[in-house]
């Protein structure tokens, strides 16, 4: 795929997509196919880049991976499972941070684990601590080396473990569910991340054989059990990259119908949506989102964990807010590098501010640490088109998103990191009626 995208903005997005299963469980019900001594089929699977790394890393360990990209089915077959070469882990580990949750299911099939390097979005510290002290509780060995972190099952196998996370982590959460599941005894997570793709996971393991109970204060209890069985799953769809159109619709004044979208899991969304001026309506099948034609609200907002609103909702929703009548005030608590994206947005006209200081209803973990972590958006401002560059996931959509409001012709490069999480990305633009080419 070229990395170069032509847009030509100032024209609203109108027409219907599709979104299929979530990136944030997808890759992470495919991991799990590990654990069962059968194979696994899972349904609803997007074609992003992230399930090919998976794909392949898994295939790295002897695991069949057969893939109908046409109806999103695919079968997992681990009964051959074996280790990998640490080289040809790196070269495809270093794309993703998808190799950290391999630990645990590797360690009970084969006794060893290797972590490379890991790649992921430059959106603030994502540690590996929280997996590495975890395993540790488990019982498991962990060295780290120059070239990773190579991690060996105890001769007595893994054991049930306390584990208090200091923050709702998504990936500890996931770890700790992928290793205790065939731990012995009872694990105790306290703390846990409790979002819809977690819950999915859950889904998905008590298929397997998994007993798992979630309680009201963020605990999450795992009675491991001594073998697991494979799996019959259909995703739930991509919250996120429904709300990402959403904001295209908001931002361009469109009217996008998202089929798949799916209102339980976007509550907090759906509320925000509609307290900016955006209006929606819901079936059975999916969402329309449309720009009434009224002038856009500012608002305050902070992001948080589920069931607050979701960090990766927010960047998509800042190029709307820079239409808004007004100062919108957005306070990241999650992620303390996610305003690096505006920097674009300014040169392309925005009126937008960032802050050390939390400018939110109480104050977060980041307020002493010096971060640029709040924002102050000030509409509306008219957008004109520039040449910019992708920075992650997320920007990157928030980027492509400003360059179809703007007025004039954009060139947006490095689009093939927005590939990672949004299925034929190009192919719903020109659904959408949205003037964009690759640059030869």
């Amino acid at each position: 795929m070229p990395s170069v995208l032509r847009v030509e903005g100032g024209h609203p997005l109108t027409g219907e997509i599709t979104v299929r299963g979530a990136k944030n469980f997808v890759p992470k019900a495919m991991v799990a196919s590990l654990l069962g001594e059968s194979p696994s089929q899972l349904s609803n699977v997007p074609l992003i880049c992230d399930v090919d790394v998976v794909s392949d890393l898994l295939r790295l360990h002897g695991v069949t991976v057969d893939f109908d990209q046409t109806t999103g089915v695919m079968t997992l077959d681990p009964t051959n499972v074996q280790v990998a070469s640490r080289s040809d882990i790196d070269s495809l580990g270093g794309a993703s941070r998808i190799p950290i949750l391999f630990c645990g299911p590797l360690l009970h099939q084969l006794g060893e684990a290797f972590i490379p390097e890991l790649g992921g979005c430059n959106i603030g510290g994502r540690p590996i601590d929280f997996h590495l002290e975890g395993l540790r509780k488990f019982g498991a060995n962990v060295d780290k080396r120059v070239d990773g972190v190579h991690i060996t099952k105890p001769a007595e196998g893994l054991h049930g473990a306390v584990i208090e996370l200091p923050f709702p982590s998504v990936g500890a959460t996931e770890q700790t569910l992928l290793t205790a599941v065939r731990a012995e005894g009872i694990t105790t997570l306290k703390g846990a991340a409790i979002e819809p793709e977690i819950m999915d996971l859950i889904n998905v393991l008590q298929k397997m054989g998994a007993i798992i109970s979630v309680d009201t204060d963020r605990t999450i209890r795992i009675e491991g059990v001594p073998t697991l069985k494979g799996y019959r799953h259909t995703a739930l769809p991509d919250r996120i990259e429904a709300a990402s159109w959403a904001a295209a619709a908001l931002a361009t004044r469109g009217d996008i119908y998202v089929r798949g979208a799916h209102q339980p899991d976007m509550t907090t969304f759906l509320n925000t949506f509609r307290k900016v001026g955006g209006a929606f309506n819901i079936d059975s099948d999916g969402i329309r989102f449309y720009h009434p034609g009224d002038e856009l609200k500012s608002i305050a907002l902070e992001t948080a964990v589920h069931p607050g609103f979701m960090t990766d909702w927010q960047q998509p929703l800042v190029v709307a807010l820079t239409q808004a009548e007004g100062l919108s005030i957005v306070h990241e608590t999650v992620y303390e590098n996610r305003f690096g994206f505006t920097k674009a947005l300014r040169k392309m006209g925005a009126n937008i501010q960032v802050y050390r200081e939390c400018l939110g209803g109480t104050p977060c973990r980041f307020g002493q640490r010096n971060f640029f972590h709040s924002a102050v958006i000030s509409g509306p401002t008219p957008l004109h088109s520039a040449d910019i560059e992708v920075p992650d996931l997320r920007g990157g959509f928030s980027h492509l998103i400003a360059a179809l409001a703007a007025q004039g012709t954009s060139t947006v490069a490095g689009i093939d990191v927005i590939a990672r999480g949004y299925e034929h990305f190009t192919k719903k633009l020109h659904q959408l009626d949205a003037r964009v080419d690759y640059v030869k």
